[in-house]
């Protein structure tokens, strides 16, 4: 099947690095990003899923595409992913630190295991693959693409450590970015709101064992393709932050500048278990 025609042509034969890309959001991003005619690399730990995305990606996009399985919370296991990247396409365009889990119980609950395997893939997974990386992208003048949460500014309960993981990724790379000035690379933080993806799936709880959860959310719940479609578009513009929010503003506003009021009267909505999805 032939490749759609988009008007842009910035990422055509682009290579883009997508982690954690055979689901939700980076499923969706790997399909907008093959349209728009880049070369994709994914790293995910399913390798049927892998393969699958592969197969879909040529078979309905034209793309040339790699699926790599490595668990990003290993340095050793990305460093070799990454060198198989850059061995197979010559580069590094674009690296997506998309690859994340969640958990749901109260800090007091949660073991010390359950915030480090949190803190293992959310912040030293992106680190890993970012260092990886950063030779090439700085070559090629690249882009670095992290998704973050929209806890970053307003905080869930009963998500210490997922929470605490995005808050540490907008230090590290907001450093880096300064760090990047006059390089001619660019860092985009990505801030979803509540999306409908698989993430609540596979919840660690406090004692480390995983379940499903039903989520907690406020407003609208967002796709991973209209999630994918905003952050291709940021992409292009070369963003510096992206906050994707359907949750209001005013709350946002309210946690930021007032966390009193926040604490007193939208936490205990959250608390009392509201069906929504992870975001």
């Amino acid at each position: 099947m032939r490749r759609k025609v988009f008007v842009s042509k910035v990422f055509d034969r682009k290579v883009v690095v997508i982690t954690g890309g055979c689901a939700g959001i980076g499923r969706a991003l790997a399909v907008r990003m093959a349209q728009a005619g880049a070369r994709l690399a994914i790293l995910d730990l399913d390798q049927a899923a892998l393969d699958s995305l592969v197969q879909h990606l040529h078979s309905h996009h034209n793309a040339d595409a790699l699926g790599l399985r490595c668990d990003v919370a290993d340095p050793q296991a990305v460093q070799q992913a990454l060198a198989l990247v850059i061995e197979r396409f010559g580069g590094i365009d674009i690296l997506v630190n998309n690859a994340g889990i969640t958990h749901r119980s109260r800090i007091a609950d949660t073991r010390l295991a359950v915030f480090e395997r949190v803190m293992a893939v959310n912040f030293y997974g992106a680190l890993h693959c970012t260092q990886a990386a950063l030779p090439s992208l700085l070559e090629r003048q690249g882009q670095i693409i992290v998704l973050s949460s929209l806890s970053q500014y307003a905080p869930v309960p009963n998500r210490g450590a997922y929470n605490a993981s995005k808050h540490a990724l907008h230090g590290l790379f907001e450093t880096l970015r300064g760090e990047l000035v006059g390089s001619g690379m660019n860092v985009m933080l990505v801030c979803p709101g509540y999306t409908a993806t698989d993430l609540r799936k596979n919840v660690l709880v406090g004692d480390g064992s995983t379940a499903p959860h039903p989520a907690l959310a406020l407003g609208r719940l967002a796709s991973p393709q209209d999630v994918a479609e905003a952050i291709y578009q940021g992409a292009l513009k070369r963003r510096r932050l992206l906050v994707l929010s359907n949750l209001s503003w005013k709350a946002r506003l309210v946690a930021r500048l007032f966390p009193r009021l926040y604490e007193r009267f939208l936490l205990p909505r959250l608390l009392a278990g509201r069906q929504v999805v992870q975001a």
